[in-house]
């Protein structure tokens, strides 16, 4: 009886142990509170981008999706806390150029590996940046802007949202094909570096367009050209770099919805169609595009496609610089 007893106690523990992991699969998605990491400061592109998403994916699952802003290191404090976050797609951060695309290229000892540690869920938008100046500098365009650097070796300022961002590489790229020098400025965000823009503090930036459109509009700043590869329709009037003087040149932002390796692919795909859902929606169709970002969208092998494309660009760009961060 005794033995009997035992054999059948056995049986219940098994049949517990395999039903649990059973039953937390066949629990829906999502189940709780969605934390959506933003790697930079409240106030950036990357921030308004994130919150616009976090919105609308609120409103579709009728859960909270909170925002968290965790900057640092260039971006990459935030997403090392999701790549250590549990798997199970309550955790998600905006990853963006400078932690993704460039991050392995610059740091000694990034603390993962953008390629393996992650899941690209969705592209959201590669924008450009505008150069933009304060009015005190005494230039008017980007050939101005460069005989000015050439006069003034390393006393033109421009700020960034971190060392390894975006606008970081887009300045050095600039300094190294107009054959100038500039002193680099990096603040935890955009929001800081253009506040301090706004105050003469600094004198350039390749600032993201949501963040310099009406200083632009009401003359408190000058927008000199567009680092991408065509216009903004947003800024009609205002040249590419590369037809404003400086033939060749080209630099797009990256954002992406990303999830800690190991997410369920259910979750991931439902993630994917949801995020495509919203961008297609007219009205955050209509803010993306007032504010120079083309919403993007695909499959989640669309997304990893231009994450594997952007990383291998832009690390034969840091190469040739000879960036290198600790």
């Amino acid at each position: 009886m005794r033995l009997l007893q035992a054999l059948l106690s056995a049986v219940l523990v098994a049949a517990v142990a395999v039903a649990s992991p059973l039953a937390a699969a066949s629990e829906p998605y999502p189940s709780r509170a969605i934390q959506l990491i933003v790697p930079y400061t409240p106030g950036g592109n990357t921030d308004l981008l994130g919150r616009i998403i976090a919105q609308k994916l609120g409103e579709s699952w009728n859960q909270s999706v909170v925002v968290e802003n965790r900057p640092g290191a260039g971006g990459t404090t935030g997403v090392t806390q999701v790549v250590r976050a549990k798997p199970d797609g309550h955790t998600m951060v905006l990853a963006a150029f400078g932690n993704i695309l460039v991050a392995q290229s610059l740091y000694k000892n990034l603390p993962y590996d953008p390629a393996t540690d992650l899941i690209p869920v969705v592209l959201l938008a590669t924008p450009p940046t505008i150069v933009t100046v304060t009015p005190s500098l005494p230039v008017k365009d980007i050939k101005g802007l460069i005989a000015y650097a050439k006069a003034n070796p390393g006393k033109l300022n421009y700020g960034s949202s971190g060392a390894g961002t975006s606008n970081h590489l887009f300045g050095e790229l600039f300094a190294s094909m107009a054959d100038v020098r500039m002193t680099h400025v990096p603040y935890k965000g955009s929001g800081p570096a253009i506040t301090d823009l706004m105050a003469g503090t600094i004198q350039l930036n390749f600032a993201p367009l949501p963040l310099v459109r009406q200083q632009i509009k009401a003359g408190s700043l000058r927008a000199l050209a567009v680092t991408g590869s065509q216009r903004s329709p947003a800024l009609p009037d205002v040249p590419t770099v590369a037809e404003a003087g400086l033939p060749g040149y080209e630099g797009n932002g990256w954002f992406a919805l990303m999830v800690p390796k190991g997410t369920p692919k259910d979750v991931v795909t439902k993630l994917n169609a949801e995020v495509n859902r919203i961008l297609k929606s007219p009205d955050v169709r209509s803010a993306l595009e007032t504010e120079g970002a083309d919403p993007i969208g695909g499959t989640t092998a669309d997304a990893a496609r231009s994450m594997e494309q952007g990383i291998g660009k832009w690390r034969g760009v840091v190469s040739k610089l000879e960036l290198k961060l600790e």
